[in-house]
């Protein structure tokens, strides 16, 4: 595979163009590559986006699959993503790969233009851990085939992720919120269904 120059100092949104416009398939290892130092939070970024739009029932289930196995690693303050090796010769098909580029590109170019590195203290040895907790839980939610339910946990996901490539804690602080409120919905979703499978069990033990 041919040597990629050094992009840690450009946006992800230029790395995505790139990817995009390779008009190729593209191997995991190489996302990994092109990433550089902030691999974690740009594969975590865009498999959690992924898992966020709107896929046929299932879909969470495989996409969520690579943040469990990376998520972990986080939360453990590893510097540089594992992956299997059979996960890393994995391709990403360039027709999907472009059409997600497509989607992604506009407001990720909005967000890079009005974020900035603040509130440093959120990334700090402790605070990469805190992310890298969360976010791991949020995984796990995601790979549950709940209908509707991966939408706010991708959402917090991406979020954090993305405020770890940027370093921008108002993304983290938004990737908390969209954690609260997820967490919210999923506690009102689990009462519906409990009293809902009682109420069944009433009707059924009456009969």
């Amino acid at each position: 595979m041919a040597e990629h120059p050094s992009v840690d100092d450009r946006p992800l949104s230029v790395i995505l163009r790139d990817l995009r416009d390779a008009d190729r398939d593209i191997p995991i290892s190489e996302l990994v590559e092109r990433f550089g130092s902030r691999a974690f939070g740009a594969l975590i970024f865009v498999f959690a986006v992924a898992c966020a739009l709107p896929l046929p029932p299932g879909s969470s289930t495989v996409l969520g699959a690579p943040l469990v196995l990376l998520t972990p690693q986080v939360a453990l303050g590893r510097e540089t993503p594992w992956l299997p090796e059979g996960l890393r010769r994995r391709t990403i098909n360039a027709g999907h790969l472009r059409s997600f580029c497509v989607r992604l590109l506009p407001t990720l170019e909005r967000i890079e233009r009005v974020s900035r590195p603040r509130l440093a203290f959120l990334f700090g040895d402790l605070g990469g851990r805190v992310i890298g907790v969360t976010c791991t839980l949020l995984s796990l939610v995601l790979i549950l085939p709940i209908p509707l339910g991966n939408l706010l946990p991708a959402a917090a996901v991406a979020a954090l992720a993305l405020a770890l490539v940027l370093r921008d804690g108002a993304l983290a602080l938004a990737g908390y919120a969209l954690l609260a409120a997820s967490t919210a919905v999923l506690v009102i979703a689990a009462r519906i269904i409990i009293r809902a499978a009682q109420h069944l069990i009433a009707v059924f033990g009456a009969a």
